[in-house]
């Protein structure tokens, strides 16, 4: 079976605070965005698991790699079979759209289908959560308000159908612990939720990411190519999760200047 896993951007980000167990409190709304890895899983030929993955410089070791902690998860509690996965990388590694989790989430979807596991929609999400804080937004794949490590998920409208949205990467990486460790959690005065009901051209002044101020004194590339989003007529424009993709959302197609056209990783409609 095949399928095509995409990413998402995060519409704000807030941390909240710090847990108790390391991990922070965030809020935050997922978008699913259209630009999509592709994955096959099929009853493996050699009666072992295999992982064959493509577009990808330096792919995770086996024993790292989300597709098989997703597999190795379900195996512990289903009599499942070998399987061969076969994985081609479109989105970014490392960029805050999250591929990774998405390949991990549409990995527990697909074994629930071939075998026939009767797995609910609510705990495959349960599973999700354990391979990472935004794996479980990918099962319903719906936009949602998360809060919590983000896989507290409720469903809300953005009223972005129709918006076009460009993403653009420079390939640059950001350690997201790095992120965190220089990010004050504060809780914000106006909630996401609560923002996005009110006009959209108050957006810009209100929802930001709170890891941007990091990377973009670190990087200060990822500035330039936010202004050059705004420059091409974008009404908003924000980096994505940890980063260090950006993201613009616009009444029409950008015309992306020939110097960042490299950086272009997607242009479609939300």
């Amino acid at each position: 079976m095949i399928s095509f896993p995409n990413c998402k951007v995060n519409l704000g980000l807030n941390i909240t605070s710090k847990r108790s167990d390391g991990f922070h409190n965030i809020e935050t709304i997922f978008i699913p965005v259209a630009l999509c890895d592709a994955l096959e899983i099929l009853p493996s030929v050699n009666k072992e698991v295999h992982m064959r993955i493509e577009g990808m410089q330096e792919p995770p070791s086996f024993d790292n790699n989300l597709c098989i902690k997703a597999y190795s998860l379900l195996r512990a509690e289903y009599q499942l079979p070998p399987v061969d996965f076969f994985l081609l990388k479109k989105i970014p590694s490392g960029s805050g759209l999250g591929g990774g989790s998405a390949d991990a989430a549409f990995t527990l979807v697909i074994l629930n289908k071939i075998f026939e596991l009767n797995i609910s929609q609510q705990a495959l999400k349960s599973y999700a959560a354990k391979l990472g804080s935004d794996c479980a937004f990918f099962i319903d794949n719906t936009t949602a308000f998360a809060t919590g490590r983000g896989d507290e998920l409720s469903s809300l409208s953005t009223g972005l159908e129709g918006t076009y949205i460009t993403l653009v990467n420079a390939g640059i990486h950001i350690n997201t612990a790095a992120a965190y460790a220089n990010c004050k959690p504060c809780m914000p005065t106006i909630r996401l939720n609560e923002i996005i009901q009110l006009p959209k051209e108050e957006w810009p002044h209100l929802i930001k990411n709170d890891f941007e101020d990091y990377a973009f004194n670190a990087f200060p590339m990822l500035a330039e190519l936010k202004q050059m989003l705004y420059d091409c007529g974008a009404w908003f424009a924000l980096m994505s999760g940890s980063g260090s993709t950006l993201y613009a959302l616009s009444h029409k197609p950008l015309a992306i200047p020939d110097k960042y056209k490299p950086y272009l990783i997607y242009a479609g409609v939300i």
